[in-house]
């Protein structure tokens, strides 16, 4: 069957194109971009006007040309016109009617250019000038239009086909291949070999008379818009390769499951897969879903005084950044062989990689298709180096309680290192003999068909994490209390997702300077390399940050800007930081709910993306800054590291809400009118645009001293809660609803909160020492009897829970979701944990074996490589 399906492939590939698909799709795709550039084609009153263009200029010029030419050479078509003519051709047995209905042949594109080529266009705005005098060549934007659909109307060789309505249909189209795998050539000249598979599926419809709906992928779908826009060719090539013109219907939309597309969907996977015995699903060319909010709907075009960007040879006598790689994954277990006979219970494949890395270092679990008959596929990120490892396991289904009832039949590997570095080829299908896991090689080892598909590797985000580190001896507490030693401001190393330090910096007091009999006190970002070098990287002038001897300035937007952003980084380019997740980095429908408020969206605004393109996002919570391109990681990690010291309230110069806006504080706080009654309104307010720093002893702050001990706390909501007797000291807390509350019989310490909804309680009964809690959602809890040292927490929802008895020390927590209780216990990576009382340990919680469910496409995953099954279908 393998064989005579393979030699179908070849008869598909017979399927005669008469004009360059992929040199074509490349120039669409330069095309559609250019569009999505210049965004008011998508809607309104400047679309309508450019379809009267359309109709009443561009087709009756291209009419005189094609059937006369005027002038040697090409027309250069306007953008306006180019757009609509390219959504009007897209419905091809429309165009090729109106066409020939109004100018007695179809008119093509062979004799034209786009205006993007840069070709000369004097010749065509010549005859443009003589043929309609009152009408520019150029579209003016300046130029407010009305009532065109009117005019229109008016016009006898105009097509009533609803290109409003096509344009709208068209317009998210980009989105889903705006990915620069895209464009890869290897990419591309599958998708062409793929277009001609769907040709041929249809074609055996055709010909066996069975009416269905078929559905592209994506990349096919470029594909077929390519060879449309060439409507000559593409009747030509369709009537001889099908007997008719394919028409194109893109009017359905709805992907609910059931529904038409969804239905055509499912049946075109499952024909392509049986009549060419490979997988339909291909990484890279899958639904994305809706593309992202728009952050403003008016292009902004910069204007500013251009530098040359630090270039990368200088960034890296300072940092020295890691060049990963990363691709998209698509797996799926097809069948198979030689299972032993009376062989009882379920089989499933788990799957891992056996030199795990940051993007996938998990083990996931897939059924086998031919065995239960359910389409599972699994999608994931990862390097492209390396070996896939499969196990077999086989599940008694009397035993399913019972660790024992899973067995390992046998394992397997494939190679991502052979089809990938350099890429030869972007998916592989093949057969795979399983290693007995008893080691009795039998005469027919048990073989699974495995099937992966990748894209291109590109180069993945950089992702840093800032770690506040501080002095930490066993038995001490952390805070200034007399008679205990007290260590020296703590560096903050930024460090890869490998742990590996990359820089580290430190907030410290430059010089003091008089101005109008008010102090100036003046900050600087210290930056220690590597090699033990120090550099001043940043320095804070009055109203603004200079960051790398002038190259950049961050500054606080000081009333509220009309896109809501807050803060910018301008130099060499126009950076803007918005709050919240935006458009790339915008949170998917079945992602895990998070605040919006613990995020930072860095946004370029520039010509060649005068909409926005985000380019770094700032977790504030985690301290986690992920940077798209290498230009802009040393910028943002210094601009990271500011505003956390800010937030921390440790910097100078902090942020305020005022009147939906931030405002920065001039440093003498006390005196600022009001401050006390701002700050409940900020309490109270819940707005999602909150960033705040109040150093004042004031609203919803902790700081209350029972006997004699004191709080000492900075930021909303956070309060160290003490009492003492005989001299306990109060806990500090730093950031929005943090706090350490202590309380110390005989001299007890509270615990440390930093950051946010952070904190450590501590109890101390002659001498505790309470818990230090360090980041977001992290907390140590101890007490001790007699000396006992609370636990500390250190990262995302994190946390150390100890109890000391006679000196006891509680754990240490790392890493997201974990924890650790008990003495020295350390919980590590995600969602583990455990509390202990006296010498208590942690272990990992994560399910041996996860379930992949669906037969819909799969999005790709977030950074813990989890499996999301969406149940979109691939439009047209």
């Amino acid at each position: 069957m393998e064989k005579e399906q393979e030699l179908v492939w070849v008869e598909a590939q017979k399927i005669g194109i008469s004009i360059d698909l992929l040199a074509a799709a490349k120039q669409q795709l330069l095309f559609l971009a250019a569009v999505d550039k210049n965004r008011w084609l998508y809607d309104g009153p400047t679309l309508d006007h450019a379809i009267y263009r359309y109709n009443v200029c561009w087709l009756p010029l291209l009419a005189k040309h094609s059937e006369s030419p005027v002038f040697e050479g090409p027309l250069v078509i306007p953008l306006d016109c180019e757009w609509v003519w390219h959504c009007h051709r897209l419905n091809p047995v429309r165009y090729k009617n109106d066409c020939e209905e109004f100018y007695g042949r179809i008119l093509d594109y062979s004799n034209v250019v786009s205006s993007l080529k840069g070709i000369c266009r004097k010749h065509t705005e010549e005859i443009w000038s003589r043929m309609y005098p009152d009408e520019p060549y150029d579209f003016d934007l300046r130029k407010v239009y009305c009532a065109t659909n009117e005019k229109t109307l008016g016009v006898e060789k105009c097509t009533t086909y609803d290109l409003v309505s096509a344009v709208k249909r068209q317009s998210p189209f980009y989105y889903q291949v705006s990915r620069p795998h895209v464009s890869n050539d290897i990419f591309l000249e599958e998708a062409v070999n793929r277009y001609k598979g769907f040709l041929y599926l249809i074609k055996r419809n055709i010909e066996q008379s069975v009416r269905r709906f078929c559905v592209p992928t994506y990349d096919i779908d470029l594909i077929w818009h390519t060879h449309q826009l060439h409507p000559i060719s593409y009747c030509k090539d369709l009537s001889e390769a099908l007997g008719k013109i394919l028409e194109h219907d893109d009017m359905d939309s709805d992907r609910t499951k059931g529904k038409k597309l969804d239905v055509g969907f499912s049946g075109t996977t499952k024909q392509w897969e049986e009549t060419f015995g490979t997988r339909y699903w291909k990484a890279g060319a899958m639904y994305r879903g809706s593309g992202p909010s728009p952050l403003t709907i008016t292009s902004l075009l910069p204007n500013i005084l251009r530098k040359d960007v630090l270039a990368p040879n200088e960034i890296q006598k300072i940092i020295q950044l890691p060049e990963v790689k990363i691709v998209e994954v698509l797996l799926e277990i097809v069948g198979i062989k030689n299972l032993p006979e009376g062989l009882k219970g379920s089989l499933f494949v788990t799957f891992s990689k056996k030199q795990p890395d940051v993007f996938f270092n998990v083990k996931r679990k897939l059924t086998i298709l031919s065995e239960s008959g359910e389409k599972q596929v699994a999608s994931f990120q990862c390097e492209p180096k390396g070996e896939l490892l499969f196990e077999l396991v086989t599940c008694s289904p009397s035993n399913l309680l019972l660790t024992k009832a899973f067995k390992t039949m046998g394992t397997s590997s494939l190679s991502l290192h052979d089809f990938l570095n350099p890429v030869s080829k972007l998916s592989v299908e093949k057969w795979v003999e399983l290693l007995p896991s008893s080691g009795n090689l039998s005469s027919k080892p048990i073989r699974l068909r495995i099937a992966v598909s990748s894209t291109a590797p590109v180069q993945a985000p950089h992702v840093l994490h800032m770690v506040h580190s501080r002095s930490l001896l066993k038995n001490s507490c952390l805070f200034p209390i007399p008679g205990r030693v007290q260590y020296a401001k703590s560096w903050t190393h930024i460090v890869d997702e490998n742990g590996t330090e990359i820089i580290s910096l430190n907030m410290r007091d430059s010089t003091k300077e008089k101005a109008k009999d008010k102090s100036i006190q003046k900050k600087q970002v210290i930056g220690a390399m590597t090699s033990g070098e120090t550099l001043a990287l940043a320095e804070y002038v009055g109203t603004w940050w200079s960051l790398l001897d002038s190259q950049w300035c961050l500054q606080l937007i000081a009333k509220s800007s009309e896109d809501g952003h807050v803060l910018e980084l301008m130099g060499s380019r126009m950076i803007r930081l918005f709050q919240g997740r935006k458009l790339d980095f915008e949170p998917k429908q079945l992602e895990k709910q998070r605040n919006e408020q613990d995020f930072m969206t860095a946004v370029e605004f520039s010509t060649e993306d005068p909409y926005g393109k985000a380019m770094a996002l700032l977790n504030l919570k985690s301290g986690t800054v992920k940077v798209k391109e290498e230009w802009l990681v040393l910028p943002m990690i210094i601009s990271a590291f500011i505003l956390a010291n800010i937030l921390k309230n440790e910097g100078y110069g902090g942020f305020i809400l005022r009147g939906g806006s931030l405002k920065e504080l001039d440093g003498d706080v006390e005196k600022v009118s009001g401050l006390h009654e701002e700050a409940e309104q900020i309490n109270q307010s819940n707005s999602t645009e909150v960033i705040a720093r109040l150093n004042v002893d004031a609203v919803k702050s902790g700081g209350c001293g029972g006997g004699c001990g004191s709080g000492c706390r900075h930021m909303v909501k956070s309060g160290g809660c003490g009492s003492g007797c005989g001299g306990g000291c109060g806990g500090c807390g730093s950031m929005v609803n943090s706090g350490g509350c202590g309380s110390g019989c005989g001299g007890g310490c509270g615990g440390c909160g930093s950051m946010v909804n952070s904190g450590g309680c501590g109890s101390g009964c002659g001498g505790g020492c309470g818990g230090c809690g360090s980041m977001v959602n992290s907390g140590g809890c101890g007490s001790g009897c007699g000396g006992g040292c609370g636990g500390c927490g250190s990262m995302v929802n994190s946390g150390g829970c100890g109890s000391g008895c006679g000196g006891g020390c509680g754990g240490c927590g790392s890493m997201v979701n974990s924890g650790g209780g008990g003495s020295f216990a350390l919980g590590n990576m995600v969602e583990s944990g455990g509390c202990g009382g006296c010498g208590g340990s942690s272990s990992n919680n994560n399910p041996t074996f996860e379930s992949t469910v669906g037969n819909s496409p799969i999005e790709a995953c977030p950074k813990d490589s989890s499996i999301h099954v969406t149940e979109a279908v691939v439009v047209a």
